[in-house]
């Protein structure tokens, strides 16, 4: 048996199946930007720097909604659909988009003082 696992680790990592390849840490279907897919958000934002955008204050409000709720306070609208286990705000922020339960609201310029 040892000699087996000696043999193995000596085998160059081409030869290896995409099975056996194994990094710390990964899973077989990794999530986050991968689900949903960049291809589906980017058919809901103008460009990829809007996606960045926008979900970043979504995941904002999302990070302030949950520190909210243990001070009672609920000044922030709290996730729009059913969260995973330990689901970080930004991934949550981009299911909603990919979900189409956000709008994309322009705000209002400051206007330039006389």
């Amino acid at each position: 048996m040892r000699a087996a696992a000696i043999d193995q680790l000596q085998r160059p990592l081409q030869t290896l199946e995409p099975t056996e390849r194994t990094v710390s840490g990964t899973v077989a279907a990794p999530e986050g930007i991968t689900d949903p897919p960049i291809d589906d958000l980017l058919e809901h934002v103008d460009s990829k720097y809007a996606l960045v955008i926008y979900s970043a204050k979504r995941a904002r409000q999302i990070n302030a909604y949950y520190s909210q709720l243990s001070e009672g306070l609920l000044e922030n609208v709290g996730p729009l659909l059913e969260t995973r286990n330990q689901e970080k705000p930004l991934s949550i922020a981009m299911r909603e988009i990919n979900a189409g339960l956000l709008t994309i609201e322009a705000e209002p310029d400051e206007a330039p003082e006389a």
